[in-house]
């Protein structure tokens, strides 16, 4: 049996996965989530003592490839030394399932685990039909039975399982999108590693790789962020050295077009409408250039922004991978490996603009923490950002990332400020601020009251500056609340 091992967060996850096994029927759970995020992990930890029947996909395998692995994963099942004869089709496949679990005796939970399940649905295959035959005839009637179906590509979770029309449809009792760590989840899963780092440098680690549980776990005991991220990074062996190369390809088709988005949003970090990215991509406008960017959504590489009293129509597309974002801009180009890569890099001018994008990406991840330090969070809030671009040379471009929208007739206008010691405002900053404000107010008529937000690490000095202009304030320990 496997020996399970601490499970960091995930604590509404957890909690459904308890109320599968004590629902008295059968369950179908689909949980999906990008590559490398822990959704395996959390399954077979969590259920550990009632795992009866584990099958993972394999990625681009043939029929008889797939077929073979079923036959391994049902001799490991049947914990015997003698090889199991591979199924010749995926009707004797279920068969094979059926009487086995039929052998399993008692009233304890059954769980049967599928994963990388879009894998195992290769073409002329008739994997889904399959299964979905096996559910509606069988599976759905065994109340101890509770089947989960994990898969790493999003969309095609949704599309064929989530919104299917055929054998399934109607049929997942339970959906979980698996997010990233927070930045509260992350510091929880590096202490549980008893790994020593402060708010500060934990914010820079995921500012860099995010809140991936694969990627945070490469970090070893005694290092500074930056030479973890040399590791892990610059090294010819780090994980995350060839990564990006893996990571679309393993989930989608043509995944040449999915990266020319990410590479597109990756070079305007303040982010792009549609049409925009059509024509910087060299795409058509129609369902194919629809789905490309379903799929990135879905996934979490790309989050899309309906701006401030605007419709979906006017939405904006923005890079909310971390890691591609960093990957881009820092490992592709880096022609030096090894020790100190990252510390000179990060006295370099790219290092400054990009850690300014980066926290607010971050920030714009941690909207209930804002709000709940905000005291807001018990109000309605629309969370959105605003841009204005001038119609004539004498007027001004405005671009405002967050705007948190308070139906308590108030708009947080908020600035996020990466900086390694407290953001001291200026004369010329003071006069940008105000601008903004102006032109918003101008913009968009609103009668709301405007309260300027400053969102920092360090805080901010209170000068000459600061007072009756900051009407609030956010910090990195904000950030780090559970929200």
């Amino acid at each position: 049996m496997h020996q399970p091992e601490a499970i960091v967060g995930r604590d509404p996850e957890k909690k459904i996965l308890k109320e599968v096994l004590t629902s008295g029927e059968a369950e179908l759970i689909a949980l999906y989530g990008r590559r490398r995020v822990g959704k395996t992990f959390l399954v077979r930890n969590y259920y550990a003592p009632y795992m009866a029947f584990e099958f993972t996909g394999i990625h681009a395998a043939s029929l008889p490839d797939q077929l073979q692995n079923f036959g391994r994963a049902m001799q490991l099942a049947l914990n015997t030394v003698i090889p199991t004869a591979p199924p010749r089709n995926w009707a004797e496949a279920f068969t094979y399932l059926t009487n086995y679990l039929t052998t399993k005796k008692g009233r304890q939970p059954l769980v049967i685990l599928f994963d990388e399940f879009p894998w195992i649905h290769t073409p002329k295959s008739k994997f889904l039909e399959n299964f979905a035959h096996w559910w509606n005839t069988w599976a759905s009637r065994q109340p101890r039975i509770k089947v989960v179906i994990c898969g790493s590509a999003a969309s095609w979770m949704i599309e064929h399982i989530l919104n299917n029309k055929g054998g399934l449809h109607n049929r997942v009792s339970r959906s979980m999108r698996l997010m990233p760590f927070t930045l509260h989840e992350t510091a929880a899963y590096l202490k549980s590693r008893e790994l020593k780092l402060d708010a500060y440098q934990v914010l820079q680690l995921y500012m860099a790789i995010g809140g991936i549980p694969l990627y945070l776990k490469q970090v070893g005991k005694g290092q500074s962020t930056h030479q973890a991220i040399d590791r892990i990074c610059f090294d010819a062996n780090g994980l995350l050295k060839n990564e990006f190369q893996n990571l679309y390809r393993s989930l989608f088709t043509n995944s040449g077009q999915h990266e020319a988005v990410v590479r597109a949003l990756a070079k305007k970090p303040s982010g792009m409408t549609r049409a925009e990215l059509i024509e910087t991509c060299g795409f058509t406008t129609g369902g194919g250039t629809t789905r490309i960017f379903d799929e990135l959504e879905q996934s979490g590489f790309i989050s899309l922004y309906i701006p401030f009293a605007k419709t979906s129509r006017d939405s904006m597309y923005k890079l909310s991978d971390e890691y591609s974002l960093f990957y881009m801009k820092f490992i592709e180009r880096s022609r030096a490996t090894g020790r100190g890569t990252w510390q000179k890099i990060a006295e370099g001018q790219g290092y400054k603009s990009w850690t300014g994008f980066a926290f607010e990406a971050v920030c714009q991840k941690h909207v209930p923490q804002i709000m709940q330090a905000l005291g807001i969070d018990n109000i309605y809030v629309e969370a959105s950002g605003w841009r204005y671009q001038p119609k004539t040379k004498k007027e001004t471009g405005v671009q405002i990332d967050l705007l948190l929208d308070r139906k308590d007739h108030c708009i947080n206008l908020c600035e996020m400020k990466f900086a390694a010691a407290p953001f001291t405002i200026d004369k010329k900053y003071a006069a940008e601020l105000d601008k903004k404000v102006a032109v918003f107010t101008e913009q968009t008529q609103t009668r709301k009251t405007i309260f300027p937000t400053l969102i920092t690490t360090f805080g901010v000095k209170k000068n000459e500056h600061f007072t009756g202009r900051v009407q609030a304030e956010v910090t990195l320990s904000d950030l780090f609340t559970r929200g």
